[in-house]
């Protein structure tokens, strides 16, 4: 895309081939006055770097020819030559770029780097990068008009994270997590890499946020950094939705400066949540001009609305929402290969079962996500990309990648929430893996103060909020109560998998209602249908070692929950994994929405998907093949659900069984004169209650309780719940097992009364 200052002095773009030369790959190369950027995307060359290579690879002379080629964006471990390889690479990209006009500056832009680099034009050093999800800029104005022929050298280093309770590299769970292969290494150029061209004024950086808004006006905040070759003043002119708001002169000192203004909209289109209303998107530009002409421009796309988090509730333009999520991992381990259809595909899937909020889990996702998210109207709990244990000395690097993580993604209305860190203790003491630790053992633990979680978090969270007063910020995911406030914040509760059964949350809810406030994380893993990858035919002798290395498998829990030993083949061992996993997120979503606002306000299992070919958390796997978990999920989600305490696996002949039957309604209207049936059935016989009454609006209400004796009459017995009206019908299926008093076993699954 080209752009050409119009007669008016504004920025009017049109599109069209090049002016000038071009590159190695072939792309166009800036050639006028006119040109505003041209991609350098294609194929490279790459060799490990050595020091040899960085001593004279770096050079316009050099001969590369010999070099391996690489595709740019891209990260190397997907080249043949360096599929084993941790690098670091030295990449080289020649490109022909004719001398700019006295009045232009050039620059070249890094969209991603995995995870660190140097970067040389000609054998000039212009600087070392470090982050991989925004973009790096260096000034080449001066290199440029040296000579037509240019060689841009970039030396990419992604160091393996060895030392997992002290890692360095701020990547989260795309170097860390238990759903992609360790031994994978993103490193690489993952981005585009790209030449900008500007007037003597660049926008470096533009952050749009909406502080409030109603019907009547939203109030934007905005800040720009501004790259000035010398000492100017210019215009700093801000339009919404092409029409002019605001004009104002700035005295600027020569490198970059700092300027923050408010800008009124008056009678807003307001974006909402899907299910509240529409999503109106709204486009701010600014654009920079000097003696009348445009220097430079950026536009971003936002929407006006007011979110706030309070007491563990969302609220959207002061109407309070209860939200069902789901933690999204990468789209892909290999990041860069992830296509725009897919990522937003994930987004619709989500929706689609019914969810309000994606929680982006310890990761800054491709753009794609958050563009979806604005357009679909799903709010985005936004994890910063620490997960688990990180060394003291990244402090200083977290706090500034915070800032930018608010430059980069403040404007989209969808965000609702920054994380600074997720689970900030050892990967081994996370959630408590260890089977024979207790969930108190576990809080118990996190009464210490830790550098992660006392230190680190904390000016993780000051940064956010420096840089961003509109949203509310967590220092930590997955935290209990503790001293001195016995605060806490969200909770990760992986009842019936790393701890007890997936019914022990109904009484730990009931004693702890603190940490049911909100659910962040819960679930349990299954395998997938897509699953080559485990050598099904090798059953019961599955490479087990292997699965867990590289795959995430956890056999432990496996063991204690759906032992394979039980199955006689693989698929009925895969399908039992696949039900048990739908029965603990339909019981926990269950009982959060039934304690909706008594204290919960929403929650997010673990996972939508899985990233990779993995034994894991997903309802969906890695091919967006939907597990029996995925309907479950669906279904436990829509806006009216009837349901009832849990009944145990197994009931014994004789008792006497009270189970309370409610209604939860995310409707905003009341549903008047709603029947409601619960029918007990079992083998030669049945009985039925029925209820009558209102449901008053976006609340859970009990509409009654069904009293039984458990019949004397061994094998299944049903509880079905129907709830019937002209705007809303749902129905429930509770099964057990009776067994005679004589052989009863004494651990049940769940609490009922």
């Amino acid at each position: 895309m080209w752009t050409i200052p119009a007669p008016n002095g504004a920025c009017a773009s049109v599109h069209g081939g090049s002016l000038g030369g071009r590159t190695e790959g072939g792309t166009p190369a800036i050639g006028s006055r006119y040109a505003r950027h041209v991609e350098l995307s294609g194929p490279w060359r790459a060799c490990i770097a050595d020091d040899d290579v960085r001593r004279e690879g770096v050079g316009l002379e050099y001969d590369d020819s010999a070099w391996p080629t690489i595709a740019v964006p891209g990260h190397w471990r997907s080249t043949p030559a360096f599929s084993a390889s941790d690098g670091p690479l030295l990449y080289r990209h020649r490109l022909h770029l004719p001398t700019p006009a006295a009045s232009r500056r050039r620059f070249v832009t890094l969209d991603g780097v995995f995870y660190q680099a140097d970067v040389w034009l000609d054998g000039a050093y212009l600087g070392d990068p470090e982050g991989y999800f925004f973009p790096h800029t260096f000034d080449i104005t001066d290199l440029s008009r040296l000579a037509d022929d240019h060689v841009l050298a970039i030396e990419v280093a992604c160091s393996p994270q060895r030392q997992r309770t002290a890692k360095r590299n701020i990547t989260g769970t795309l170097q860390h997590s238990d759903s992609i292969d360790p031994a994978w290494n993103p490193g690489g150029l993952w981005r585009e890499v790209r030449i900008d061209e500007t007037g003597p004024v660049r926008i470096d950086r533009l952050r749009v946020l909406c502080r409030d808004a109603n019907d009547t006006r939203a109030h934007l905040r905005l800040h720009a950094r501004l790259d000035a070759d010398v000492q100017r003043t210019v215009v700093v002119r801000t339009a919404v939705d092409g029409r002019p708001v605001a004009e104002h002169s700035r005295s600027l000192a020569a490198g970059l400066n700092e300027v923050d203004w408010d800008i009124d909209v008056n009678d807003p289109e307001l974006w909402w949540p899907w299910s509240l209303g529409a999503q109106h998107l709204t486009e701010v530009q600014v654009e920079v001009l000097f003696e009348g002409e445009c220097s430079d421009s950026r536009a971003v796309r936002t929407g006006l609305r007011e979110v706030a988090l309070q007491d563990w509730a969302f609220s959207v333009n002061g109407e309070r929402l209860f939200v069902k999520g789901a933690n999204l991992p990468p789209t892909r381990a290999a990041l860069a290969e992830a296509t725009p259809a897919e990522v937003r595909r994930d987004v619709e899937l989500a929706r689609d079962a019914g969810l309000d909020l994606i929680r982006i889990n310890g990761h800054i996702a491709r753009p794609e996500v958050y563009d979806a998210a604005d357009e679909l109207g799903m709010l985005v709990w936004q994890d910063f990309p620490l997960q688990w244990g990180y060394a003291r000395t990244i402090r200083k690097e977290a706090v500034r990648q915070a800032r930018e993580a608010v430059d980069l993604l403040g404007h989209h209305p969808s965000v609702a929430v920054w994380c600074a860190h997720n689970e900030p203790v050892a990967a081994a003491d996370s959630r408590g893996k260890s089977l024979g630790s207790s969930i108190t053992r576990n809080v118990l633990q996190q009464q210490l103060p830790t550098w992660n979680k006392s230190i680190l978090d904390r000016w993780v969270k000051r940064a956010f909020e420096a840089a961003d007063e509109t949203r509310s910020v967590i220092a930590h995911s997955g935290v209990a109560p503790h001293l001195p406030q016995l605060d806490g914040t969200d909770s990760h509760l992986f009842f019936g998998w790393y701890h007890g059964n997936d019914g022990d949350i109904d009484g730990f809810g009931a004693s702890m209602p603190r940490m049911v406030r909100f659910v962040s994380e819960f679930g349990a893993q299954s395998v997938p249908d897509s699953n080559e990858f485990m050598q099904p035919e090798r059953w019961p002798d599955l490479d087990w070692a292997m699965l867990t290395e590289q795959h995430g498998l956890q056999l432990e829990p496996f063991e204690r929950h759906v032992p394979p030993g039980d199955y006689t083949t693989f698929d009925a061992w895969k399908q039992a994994t696949q039900r048990y996993q739908a029965e603990v997120l339909r019981h926990h979503i269950e009982t959060l929405r039934r304690l909706k606002f008594r204290p919960t306000g929403g929650f997010c299992f673990l996972n939508l998907f899985d990233p990779a070919p993995a034994v894991s958390w997903g309802v969906l796997d890695h091919q967006r093949r939907p597990k029996l978990a995925y309907r479950a999920v669906a279904e436990a989600c829509h806006p009216v659900i009837v349901v009832a305490d849990r009944l145990h696996h197994t009931l014994t002949a004789g008792d006497a069984i009270a189970v309370d039957v409610h209604v939860v309604s995310d409707l905003r209207t009341a549903l008047q004169d709603v029947v409601c049936t619960a029918t007990l059935r079992w083998p030669g016989g049945s009985h039925m209650w029925t209820w009558r009454g209102d449901v008053p609006p976006d609340d859970c209400v009990r509409v009654g309780t069904a009293q039984f004796v458990v019949p004397e009459v061994a094998g299944e017995l049903w509880l079905d719940l129907t709830l019937e009206h002209a705007d809303a019908t749902a129905t429930n299926r509770y099964a057990s097992t009776v067994q005679s008093r004589v052989s009863r076993e004494p651990r049940p699954t769940g609490n009922v009364t």
